[in-house]
This record gives structure tokens, C-alpha cells and sequence, in this order.
């Protein structure tokens, strides 16, 4: 028997592992504590009062013979897919088939899945700073990586690779950083894909989080997109799904991939749970909508809320507008992980180092707005004491 030696390569702690680690280490000396969290990017706010009740109708069907469902069908109900189709992407003019919608447990399982489809010879292309996810993804396969540096000097905008790139990892509105791009700087990359026969995995998860006319909603609103990339997204952050599970991936014809997906799904996932698809059914109702973007509203304000607090007390800072992350610049040239030690020990305030999302992000922390709005505010009075 031989392992898999590209595993054992992964730092011993996931990011936010080694966050939590820290945290409960200062809160054992320190049981009297309040300590606030603008870290992690969990949801704080109950789910939508009609989510609530969809799911327990479908929990009310299982009990009964006439309405019990066991397994299902291992890419989703196809009301579910319908529904993402005529809600999310007809309104946008982009056309698909409930086929190459799949419905998953999480845009983090498919993140990691979709690595099954592509031969471990494949270079793959990762932002940096990025999501941990796709390194370390990567890393386990044993892929050569190449990294596309989003620096402060071109404003966190990533170059095309210097070298043909199999896979592209590409997330906007992107974590960590809170930036965008414009549909013409997305094209670039579609048109890049294109030449080179390569397929970008699109990262959508904050999608509902975006203002601007210019930033598309959707990689598959660029010409030639559906030919060259699979989108990924989430109702975690969207509709407060974390401790629920449930999001989709639309992998399209044109890719070539969207047959090898299926019968990749059919092998190794059962399907995702009848009440929590029954649950992101009801976002798109009227009175879900409605819900769901009042929950939104409340996070976009408190992003606004960060970046201006940051900025009154003197920290250059990046995103909260079209995201709910805000970038920070370490005060005194401190790096990541000193001022996350600072900050915990000196005002009781956990961030995330940004240094943990990549090398390209020491000397910056990211802040979550997935935070109680008076944790928030309390948070920023306390800074004031360190500005």
C-alpha cells in the first residue's frame, strides 16, 4: 500500500482550523472574553421564514407512504434545475437545458470533484491570494501550478499566464480580496481559454453580492464562454445555506465535460437532500426573493460599514462593494499573522490573515461582513485603540 505523498505535503492546518485554533487558545486564558468574529465568512441571520417552511413540508412528506421520497435523482429534482435556469440565467439571456445544471451539497465539494475529470499531467492556474480550496485541490493531485499575482499595484487585476495553463481557477466577485472584474477583463481570460483549449472553473458564490452594471453576473454572459468554462455556485452566502448544504454547478455541452460529469456524479454522490432542495426551491418564489436580498441588503451595509470604519481610522482597504469582503493593509508593515495576534490580543477582534490565502497575501488580513451588525460596530470602537 502507498499513500497519496501529495497530501501529506498540505500544511498541517487548514486556514481556518489554525484560526479557530488560535482563537479558543487566547479564550482558554482569557475565559471572560467577548471575543468578536469578523473572520470566518459564516452567516449570522436566521434563513428566510419561507425557506423554513418549505423544508418543513418536505420533512412532513417523508413521513408519510404517499409522499416519501428515498434516493434522488444524483443531479438534482429537475423543478430544482428549472427553476435555477428560469430565475438565474433567462432574465440574462443566456440559454441552458436542466442537463447541465447539477445540483450539489456546496460549492466546495465541487470545487474539489471537478479535479476528477481532468489527468493529473494538467497545469492548473490559481490567483494569488486565492481560496485555500483550490491549492490545495491541486496540490492533492499532484498538478503544476501556476500562479497569476493579484498585487495592489495593478489593483488586484491578474494577468493572462505567461504559459499555457490547462485549468484556470477564476473567482469574482473574488475571495479574498473583494474586487471585481469588468466584462471586458473577463473576456480576456474567456478569450484566452478559447486559444488555448484550456476551461476555466468559475468561482460565482457572492454573485448576488454585485452592483455595478459593468461586472457581469455570469462568465456564461461572454461570448464564447460556454464553450471554455463550468460556474460554480453557492446558496451558502446567498441565501444562508451554510449548515444546510446545498448549491450547483453548470458544466455545458459545449465543454465536452457535461456527459463525463454525470456519470462521474453517478459513481460517487447520491444526490443532495430532498428538504434542502426543496429549501433553495423556495428562494426563488416572490416571497423568497424578497427574503433573501432584505438578508443580503443587511450584509452589503455591513461591508460598507467595514471598509468606511477601516478607512476613518486610517487602514487602506479594498472591496466591500460588489462583495462581502473587505481587504486590509497591515498597519507598520506588520505581517498577517502579527496583526491577527495583535488584534485578538489587544481588542478581542478575530480577522483572517491574509497571508493563509497565499504568500502574495502577507502584509494584508481580510474582514467579513457575514458579522453581527453591533459586533461590527463594537469591533471598530475597540480598533480605535490600536489605530
Amino acid at each position: 500500500m502507498q499513500i497519496n505523498t501529495h497530501l501529506q505535503q498540505l500544511k498541517d492546518n487548514y486556514l481556518f482550523t489554525e484560526i479557530a485554533n488560535r482563537t479558543q487558545a487566547y479564550q482558554r486564558v482569557h475565559p471572560e472574553a467577548h471575543v468578536l468574529r469578523l473572520g470566518i465568512g459564516d452567516v449570522t441571520l436566521p434563513l428566510p421564514s419561507v425557506i423554513i417552511d418549505a423544508m418543513h413540508r418536505a420533512v412532513d412528506e417523508l413521513a408519510h407512504v404517499e409522499t416519501f421520497r428515498g434516493y434522488g435523482p444524483e443531479e438534482g429534482y429537475h423543478w430544482l434545475r428549472q427553476a435555477i435556469i428560469d430565475n438565474d440565467y433567462v432574465p440574462r439571456g443566456i440559454h441552458l437545458t436542466p442537463e447541465e445544471v447539477f445540483i450539489s451539497d456546496g460549492a466546495g465539494s465541487d470545487l474539489g470533484n471537478l479535479s476528477d475529470l481532468f489527468d493529473t499531467a494538467n497545469t492548473v492556474a490559481i490567483l494569488e491570494p486565492s481560496y485555500p480550496a483550490y491549492v490545495d485541490t491541486s496540490r492533492m493531485a499532484g498538478r503544476q501550478i501556476i500562479w497569476l499575482p493579484c498585487l495592489e499595484q495593478n489593483n488586484f487585476y491578474p494577468d493572462l499566464p505567461a504559459q499555457k495553463a490547462d485549468i484556470l481557477y477564476l473567482c469574482f466577485p473574488n475571495n479574498p480580496t473583494g474586487t471585481t472584474l469588468t466584462k471586458d477583463q473577463l473576456q480576456r481570460f474567456v478569450d484566452y481559454a478559447l486559444a488555448h483549449k484550456s476551461i476555466i472553473i468559475f468561482d460565482s458564490a457572492y454573485e448576488i453580492f454585485i452592483e455595478d452594471p459593468d461586472v457581469p453576473h455570469s462568465i456564461y454572459e461572454l461570448e464564447g464562454a460556454k464553450q471554455v468554462a463550468i460556474e460554480i455556485r453557492s446558496y451558502s452566502k446567498t441565501a444562508g445555506f451554510t449548515g444546510v448544504r446545498c448549491g450547483y454547478t453548470i458544466v455545458p455541452k459545449e465543454t465536452g465535460l457535461q456527459q463525463m460529469w454525470y456519470r462521474r456524479q453517478c459513481t460517487k454522490y447520491n444526490g443532495t437532500s430532498y428538504i434542502s432542495q426543496r429549501g433553495a426551491e423556495a428562494i426563488y418564489s416572490p416571497e423568497g426573493k424578497a427574503q433573501v436580498m432584505s438578508n443580503i441588503h443587511h450584509y452589503k451595509q455591513t461591508a460598507q460599514l467595514i471598509a468606511n470604519g477601516l478607512r476613518d481610522l486610517g487602514y487602506d482597504v479594498w472591496g466591500g462593494k460588489n462583495a462581502p469582503y473587505v481587504w486590509c493593509r497591515t498597519p507598520h508593515g506588520m505581517d498577517s499573522w502579527s496583526f491577527f495576534d495583535s488584534l485578538l490580543e489587544q481588542c478581542q477582534v478575530v480577522c483572517t490573515p491574509g497571508v493563509g490565502f497565499g504568500t502574495l497575501g502577507e502584509g494584508f488580513v481580510r474582514f467579513s461582513a457575514f458579522s453581527d451588525r453591533k459586533e461590527v460596530e463594537e469591533a471598530l470602537k475597540r480598533m480605535q485603540t490600536i489605530a
